[in-house]
C-alpha cells in the first residue's frame, strides 16, 4: 500500500476512496488529540504560575504522595481547592498545622485539610 501510485480520484474505485477516507479520519483525530494535550499542558503552567503568584511558593513542585477526597467542600478563599468526594489528589508539600498542598487532574493548586483526605 505505500508504494502505489498515484491515481486521480475519478479513476479510483469507491473501496479505495472509503478507505482513504478512514485512514485521514484517523490521522486528523490523532492531531486533535496533540493539540488538546498541548492545550492542558499549557493550561497546568498558567495554573502553576497563578499559584506561585498567590501563595509566594517559590519551592520545587514534586509530588510527595497521592491521596483521595473523603467529602466535597468548597473552597473558603482563593488559596483553597475545592475537592469533590472521591476526586485523586497529588500532595505536594505539608504546610505547619493541618493543611497540605494538593494539585487535582485539571492542574489546579491549593490548600486542602488532612481531614477530608484518604491517604493509602
Amino acid at each position: 500500500d505505500k508504494y502505489k501510485t498515484w491515481m486521480p480520484k475519478f479513476l479510483m474505485t469507491k473501496d479505495d476512496k472509503d478507505q482513504r477516507k478512514s485512514n485521514n479520519d484517523v490521522e486528523s483525530s490523532n492531531f486533535k488529540f496533540k493539540k488538546s494535550s498541548a492545550e492542558k499542558r499549557k493550561k497546568m503552567e498558567k495554573e502553576e504560575k497563578f499559584f506561585r503568584e498567590t501563595s509566594m511558593y517559590d519551592k520545587e513542585i514534586s509530588v510527595i504522595n497521592t491521596a483521595t477526597v473523603k467529602c466535597t467542600v468548597p473552597s473558603k478563599s482563593r488559596t483553597d481547592l475545592p475537592v469533590t468526594a472521591g476526586e485523586q489528589l497529588d500532595v505536594i508539600d505539608v504546610t505547619e498545622g493541618n493543611m497540605v498542598i494538593c494539585r487535582n487532574s485539571e492542574g489546579r493548586y491549593g490548600y486542602v485539610l488532612v481531614e477530608h483526605l484518604n491517604f493509602r
